[in-house]
């Protein structure tokens, strides 16, 4: 698997490249305004159904920041929303096998991780003054100084590489699985086919298979007589190079790998952001 190709380059700054990444984020980031505009209008004293929905997630929102970073950071929940919806379908974008999946590409993750970073550095210093988040690198003991540092810079490192990880690794796997199941396609394709007597012969079991299916609501003999039917048809026609297995099996992958391990990264992205920024914007009495 390869990284996101290059469309073409901006001869600004010693060159722009202009990547599936950079396109994929601007097609979520233009779609998710749409939304906004297209939701957010004709808003009603008696709200209709989209109304109704927009106004209950919103909510839920504004509960999940207000719970996990107190009622006083609520004013973060714009930016909490923006991060989850462009990490959520930033990953869903992958699905359309048109763009490439923004999260699978180290950049994107990285400048998310970083923005928090520096959120939570500049709350630090608007709390305390540029001397007292200087004075929380060597507390308690100076000796701690550079566990301190080093627990900065991993944060946003382990932020970055748990997203990109998993959704990388989900699109290397899917990859993988379709691959080899060409493969085998060929290949049993090939061995049927080579006798015509063995590509009746495997067309009526998937038949037979089938109808018993069909007949004693089976899920599983349904399935392998469509796999064994389909099997025989493709073999006595001549089309060998047909990857028909690769229906059906990569699409449960997909259910895991782009619509829950997707969700999941996005909510835990989000979670760790509310998280760290809560903790640099504490109650004022705290404060």
């Amino acid at each position: 698997m390869n990284g996101p190709k290059i469309y073409f380059t901006i001869p600004l700054f010693g060159g722009i490249g202009i990547t599936q990444t950079t396109v994929s984020s601007f097609v979520v980031m233009l779609l998710l305004c749409i939304a906004a505009v297209v939701l957010g209008s004709n808003l009603q004293k008696r709200p209709s159904r989209r109304q109704v929905l927009v106004e209950k997630g919103v909510t839920m929102l504004y509960d999940m920041v207000e719970s996990t970073m107190g009622k006083h950071n609520s004013y973060w929940t714009p930016y909490i929303g923006a991060l989850f919806l462009s990490s959520i379908c930033g990953s869903f974008i992958g699905m359309t096998g048109i763009f490439r999946s923004s999260t699978a590409d180290l950049s994107t993750t990285v400048t998310w991780a970083l923005m928090t970073s520096f959120i939570c550095w500049g709350c630090s210093i608007k709390r305390n003054g540029v001397g007292g988040w200087l004075k929380g690198f060597t507390e308690p003991i100076v000796v701690m100084t550079p566990m301190n540092l080093v627990s900065e810079i991993a944060q946003p490192i382990s932020m970055a590489f748990r997203h990109f990880g998993n959704i990388a690794g989900g699109s290397v796997l899917t990859s993988l699985v379709y691959s080899a199941l060409a493969t085998v396609s060929a290949a049993v394709l090939g061995l049927v086919g080579k006798s015509v007597i063995v590509g009746v012969l495997v067309l009526t079991v998937g038949a037979a298979l089938l109808y018993s299916g069909v007949k004693t609501k089976k899920l599983v003999r349904k399935i392998f007589g469509i796999v064994f039917a389909v099997t025989g048809a493709l073999s006595l026609l001549g089309l060998t190079g047909v990857p028909y297995l690769e229906v059906g099996v990569p699409g449960i992958l997909s259910l895991y790998f782009d619509i829950f391990s997707g969700g999941v990264q996005a909510l835990v992205f989000s979670l760790l952001t509310m998280v760290y920024v809560g903790n640099a914007c504490p109650p004022p009495e705290e404060a």
